[in-house]
C-alpha cells in the first residue's frame, strides 16, 4: 500500500507544473544573468584550484572541498544507475533532454549557491549554517519560515540513502552472489556492513566528510572516465550511430514508453534532477560552507557541477550502454544494465569489478554528503546541535534501503526532491536581484584589480 501511495504521488507531482518550475526557473536565471556565468569558466576553474583561497575567510571548507563534496552526492549512482533507468524508461532520446536540463541547471546552481553563501548563518559554536532554509529566513525574512520548514521536512526524506544503498547492494549481489536463494539474505548482510562503514565517516562531521570526498571522488571519476573511454574505443564503430540515435529519438519519442514526447522530457528532467540536483536545494547546503567572502565565486564553482556530472559523466555512461546494445534487453534494474555494458566491452570479467569499485566509492561518497544534508535539515527544524541525531536515522535507513524494491526507492526520492524544489527555486527567483547586483560589483572589482 505504501509503495502504491508513493508511486502515485511521484507520478502526480512530477508532471508539467514541476517541469515548468525547474526548466522555467532555470531559463529565468539564464536570461537574468545574461549568460554571464558561462562567460567566466576560466575564472571559475582558477577559483576551484585555490587561486583565491584565504583561510581567514568565513566558512569551513575550501572551494575544492565544497565542489568535491557536492559532486560526491551527484557524480555517483545518478550517473551510473540513473542514466540506465532513463534510457530504459524514456529511450535514448532522454539523454538529449538531460543535456538541456543540465545546461539550464548550471544557471540555477549559480544562483542558488551564490545565495547560500550570501545568506548563511552561524550556530552557537560558530559553525556555518547554510542551505535554502537559511536563504529563505535570512534573505526573505522570518515571516517566510514556514516555507523554509517545508523544505527541511521534505529534505529529511530526500536525503535518505534509499537509492544509493539500494543500488550499491544490488551491484555487489550481481557480481558476487550466484545463488538466487541467498540474494535476500545477502542484501541484508551487505546493508549492515555498508551502514557500519558509513557511520565511521559521517559521525566525524562535515570536515571529515569533505576530506574523504575530496580524496575519493577525483580518483574514482578518473578511473571511471578511463574505463568508459576504453569501452567507447572498443565500440567505436557504433558511437557515431548512437549519437545520432540520441538526437533523433529525442524528438520522435518512439523509444519512450507510451511513445509520447512529453513523457520522454519528463523522464529526462527527473533523472537529470537526481543526477545534478540543480534547483533541488541540496548542493547549496554544502557550497554555503565554502571559505570565501565573495558569494559569486562559490556560485561559479557550483556551476561546474552539472557540467561535470550530467554533461560529461552521464554522457559517457549513456554511450557505453547504447554502444554495447545492452539497453535493448529491457533490464529494469539500472545498475544491472550498466554492469552488463562493462562486462560486454571489457574482457575477462574485469569490467564488472571496475564498475563495482566505482559504484562502491560513488555510493559511499553520495551517502556521506547526503547525511550532512539531513543533519542540516534536522538542525534547522530543531536546533543545530541536535542535527547530528539524524545520522542514527540515516544509518538504519541504509539497511532498510538495501532490501526494498528499486521502484520504491526511486519514487520516494523523486517525490521528496519535487517538494524540495518548490521552496528552493521560488526563493532564488525572489532573491535573484541580490545575485545580479553582486555579480556586477564582483566583476567590476575584479576587472579594476587586473587593471591596477
Amino acid at each position: 500500500m505504501i509503495e502504491d501511495l508513493v508511486s502515485g504521488f511521484s507520478s502526480w507531482i512530477w508532471d508539467w507544473p514541476l517541469l515548468v518550475l525547474l526548466i522555467g526557473g532555470g531559463l529565468f536565471f539564464l536570461f537574468q544573468s545574461r549568460f554571464t556565468p558561462f562567460l567566466h569558466f576560466g575564472h571559475a576553474l582558477n577559483v576551484l584550484r585555490g587561486k583565491y583561497d584565504d583561510d581567514k575567510d568565513e566558512g569551513e571548507i575550501s572551494h575544492f572541498q565544497a565542489l568535491s563534496s557536492a559532486v560526491a552526492a551527484t557524480v555517483g549512482m545518478g550517473n551510473i544507475s540513473g542514466v540506465a533507468i532513463a534510457i530504459v524508461t524514456g529511450g535514448p532520446g532522454a539523454i538529449f533532454w538531460m543535456w538541456i536540463t543540465a545546461f539550464i541547471g548550471m544557471a540555477t546552481k549559480f544562483y542558488t549557491c551564490t545565495l547560500a553563501v550570501m545568506f548563511r548563518d552561524n550556530d552557537e559554536e560558530g559553525n556555518t549554517l547554510s542551505g535554502p532554509m537559511y536563504v529563505i529566513t535570512e534573505g526573505l525574512g522570518k515571516k517566510w519560515k514556514p516555507l523554509a520548514a517545508f523544505f527541511a521536512i521534505a529534505g529529511l526524506v530526500g536525503t535518505l540513502p534509499a537509492f544509493s544503498a539500494n543500488q550499491l547492494t544490488q551491484a555487489i549481489v550481481d557480481v558476487f552472489v550466484y545463488d538466487e536463494k541467498m540474494i535476500d539474505d545477502a542484501k541484508l548482510y551487505i546493508g549492515i556492513v555498508v551502514a557500519i562503514l558509513t557511520a565511521i565517516v559521517i559521525f566525524g562531521g562535515l570536515k571529515r566528510i569533505a576530506n574523504v570526498a575530496s580524496r575519493l571522488v577525483p580518483f574514482m571519476v578518473i578511473l571511471y572516465f578511463l574505463s568508459v573511454i576504453y569501452i567507447l574505443y572498443v565500440q567505436s564503430e557504433f558511437v557515431p550511430e548512437m549519437f545520432k540515435l540520441i538526437f533523433t529519438d529525442a524528438f520522435s519519442g518512439k523509444a519512450a514508453a507510451g511513445g509520447v514526447l512529453g513523457y520522454l522530457i519528463l523522464t529526462a528532467v527527473k533523472r537529470a534532477a537526481f543526477s545534478n540536483e540543480a534547483g533541488i536545494g541540496t548542493a547549496p547546503m554544502m557550497h554555503g560552507n565554502a571559505k570565501t567572502d565573495e558569494p559569486v565565486r562559490e556560485g561559479l564553482v557550483a556551476m561546474l557541477g552539472p557540467a561535470i556530472d550530467t554533461i560529461l559523466v552521464c554522457t559517457l555512461t549513456a554511450l557505453a550502454i547504447l554502444s554495447t546494445g545492452v539497453w535493448k534487453t529491457g533490464a529494469e534494474n539500472g545498475i544491472s544494465l550498466t554492469l552488463k555494458a562493462f562486462d560486454h566491452a571489457i574482457p575477462f570479467g574485469i569490467g564488472s569489478w571496475i564498475l563495482t569499485l566505482a559504484i562502491f566509492v560513488f555510493a559511499f561518497s553520495t551517502m556521506f554528503s547526503y547525511s550532512y544534508y539531513g543533519t542540516s535539515c534536522l538542525g534547522f527544524l530543531t536546533k543545530p546541535k541536535y542535527g547530528k541525531y539524524y545520522n542514527y536515522i540515516f544509518v538504519v535507513a541504509i539497511v532498510i534501503a538495501s532490501v526494498v524494491k528499486l521502484d520504491f526507492a526511486i519514487n520516494l526520492i523523486d517525490s521528496a526532491f519535487a517538494l524540495m524544489a518548490i521552496p528552493t527555486v521560488l526563493s532564488a527567483v525572489l532573491l535573484s536581484g541580490h545575485v545580479n547586483k553582486a555579480v556586477k560589483a564582483y566583476f567590476s572589482r575584479l576587472n579594476s584589480n587586473r587593471g591596477a
